[in-house]
């Protein structure tokens, strides 16, 4: 096993390049599929290493209700500076464990917050709040997920930009854009170097919905007039009213507007899914795709090797 062990740590490194050239130059539908699977792979495998790690650094301390077998010699020596790795695996591992799980809670509050204000509204699919504060998002239901809008936010938008207000925030519901953010929010928890994986997958769900926007109203300059006007009137809006949501703000996000106007702008991104490999951006899907079979490969292949020396410490 050696140090293969500590290579699912690091190896998320390798996705760093693939992160800014997908969100730029991969259509946003493939982006986002793409570095969500990068990341949560990465960070199954990061944290199966913690846990290996953990269990010999267990063994170890006084007074653990591990068998006595688990910290003979043979097993130390399965993972290089056991003394050091295996003990600080430990904490490692509980603040993991305690970030992903304080996550979730987050995320289930809010939600929960939100189903509860919207109980008792007209309307299925949409409910309008009465307030002067302009905000819309998506919340996703079981039974699909509804649209919420105000009042301040319909009247700062012309006919065509609340077409294109609607359809992105359907965009995102359908989708289910807040699965890939939660992954990917839970990924960085748990290995902070797939921070920047969260960041493109994020900017890359609202490319996504912004273009699926276009597509249903067929007026890009539509849609780029209501990405604009919704981030200057949301302007000194409560962000806990927004981005509680696993960043579901939609329209009135503060993400990089300006480079949503601009592609917007733009013509349509192409839908070709393998760019060739002799570009910047196929040689950076090549290293991250690389990258995360090397380190599933590295976790599987520590994971048996460990339990099989567990196994044979293990008395009968």
């Amino acid at each position: 096993m050696g140090v293969f062990v500590f290579l699912p740590l690091v190896l998320p490194l390798t996705a760093w390049p693939i992160a800014r050239l997908a969100e730029q130059h991969l259509h946003p539908r493939t982006a986002t599929r793409l570095l969500t699977a990068v990341a949560g792979v990465m960070a199954v495998c990061s944290t199966l290493c913690l846990a290996l790690l953990m269990v010999v650094g267990t063994a170890q301390l006084p007074g653990n209700p591990l068998p006595d077998g688990w910290s003979d010699p043979e097993v130390r020596a399965a993972v290089p500076y056991d003394e050091v790795a295996g003990k600080v695996a430990i904490p490692a591992l509980l603040a993991v464990c305690a970030a992903c799980a304080r996550t979730l809670w987050r995320h289930a509050r809010v939600r929960r917050r939100a189903r509860r204000a919207l109980e008792g509204l007209r309307g299925n699919s949409v409910a309008v709040l009465t307030d002067e504060a302009s905000y819309a998002y998506a919340l996703p239901t079981r039974a699909g997920g509804r649209v919420v809008v105000t009042t301040g936010m319909l009247s700062r938008l012309a006919s065509a930009e609340r077409r294109a207000l609607f359809a992105h925030e359907r965009a995102h519901l359908s989708a289910r854009h807040h699965r890939h953010l939660i992954v990917t929010q839970l990924a960085a928890r748990a290995n902070p170097f797939l921070q920047p994986l969260r960041t493109s997958v994020a900017y890359a769900a609202e490319r996504w919905a912004d273009e699926a926007a276009a597509g249903a109203v067929r007026d890009r300059r539509a849609v780029a007039r209501a990405i604009g006007k919704a981030a200057m009137a949301s302007r000194g809006v409560p962000a806990p009213t927004l981005a509680g949501l696993a960043g579901l703000a939609g329209l009135a996000s503060p993400g990089p507007v300006p480079r949503r106007v601009a592609a917007l702008l733009a013509p349509a991104p192409s839908a070709r899914t393998r760019p060739s490999v002799f570009t910047a951006v196929g040689l950076a899907l090549w290293s991250a795709a690389v990258g995360t079979a090397v380190s599933a490969m590295s976790s599987a292949n520590s994971a048996v090797t460990m339990v099989l020396i567990l196994r044979a410490a293990t008395p009968l």
